[in-house]
């Protein structure tokens, strides 16, 4: 399966076929009116799906968020979608019968309420497109359109998400490369410690003879010994590390819905390279644990846009 980005936008229009005039009603043809859809996500923790339609395919809303949930795992997803009357049919002409209606109501409200003020031309306009639009089923051509965009959408995503995966990779071979530089550095650490446990125990002993006792003595060489242990420990860190780049790459190569357990397993490989650091005993070392929490963080921003 392939690894999908939560960024993405698609946008698409469609004109609907006008309705042909209805010879009983007395309504003219209904002009082609152009259908607008356009969907665009960015990353989030869970899918936040929100709407913003016009007031003639509000009806539509769930439909649309049925056709989304199934497809679209996460990220915040905002749908905008609308009518808009082409150039040439934006002033249309109202029916006869639309004209009679708007007058009699008109009448009806001056009677009750004369100080009302009379229509103009510009509301007797709307309120006949109004009617004109509110027949309108688009119920068809806006499912149509929506696959349509949701498809253009997802391969967006596709391709962004096959372009993090790309630098994800990228990002696991140099922290591999940096793990077998550190690799080597762990006996040698551990030979280092060994011997600076030595010095200091003949030094406590030393010192023992004249003014340290044997309990101060015996004192010191537990210390030395422990931070010893501590020490020899770094290569569980650096197994535990290999473990979690080799569970990373499985995932990025198998696909889907790998998201929030790759947040996890970054979580993880910042934890094992701060701890490789806060125990190193060399600059080396040290400079290497640096290095691969660089390359952490810039892979924890990029699994952030992964779905």
């Amino acid at each position: 399966m392939p690894v999908y980005s939560m960024t993405g936008y698609a946008s698409a229009q469609q004109t609907p076929g006008s309705q042909p005039a209805n010879n009983e009603s007395g309504k003219p043809a209904t002009p082609a009116a152009r259908l607008g859809l356009e969907i665009r996500s960015v990353n989030s923790r869970f899918l936040d799906l929100s709407f913003r339609l016009g007031e003639e395919l509000r009806s539509h809303e769930p439909a649309l968020r049925e056709l989304i949930t199934a497809r679209v795992k996460r990220g915040k997803v905002e749908v905008r979608a609308g009518v808009e009357g082409t150039a040439a049919d934006s002033v249309r002409e109202p029916s006869v019968r639309t004209l009679q209606r708007v007058s009699a109501v008109q009448d009806t409200v001056r009677s009750w309420m004369p100080e009302a003020g009379a229509l103009s031309v510009a509301e007797i306009l709307r309120l006949a497109s109004a009617e004109n639009t509110g027949d309108a089923d688009y119920a068809e051509p806006l499912q149509a359109l929506a696959g349509k965009v949701l498809a253009d959408l997802l391969s967006a995503r596709e391709r962004e998400g096959a372009r993090l995966a790309t630098m994800l990779l990228g990002h696991l071979k140099q922290l591999r490369a940096l793990a077998e530089q550190a690799r080597p550095l762990v006996p040698q650490l551990v030979e280092q410690q060994r011997n600076r446990f030595l010095e200091r125990w003949k030094e406590a002993m030393a010192l023992g003879e004249g003014t340290a006792t044997p309990e101060a003595a015996q004192d010191r060489a537990l210390t030395e010994a422990t931070a010893f242990a501590i020490r020899i420990d770094v290569a569980e860190e650096l197994t535990r590390l290999a473990a979690h780049l080799d569970e990373i790459e499985r995932l990025i190569t198998k696909g889907g819905e790998i998201g929030k357990r790759l947040d996890f397993l970054i979580q993880e490989l910042h934890r094992e390279a701060n701890t490789l650091g806060s125990k190193s005993a060399a600059l080396e070392l040290t400079r290497i644990s640096v290095d691969m929490k660089v390359l952490i963080e810039q892979m924890r921003e990029q699994v952030q846009n992964i779905e």
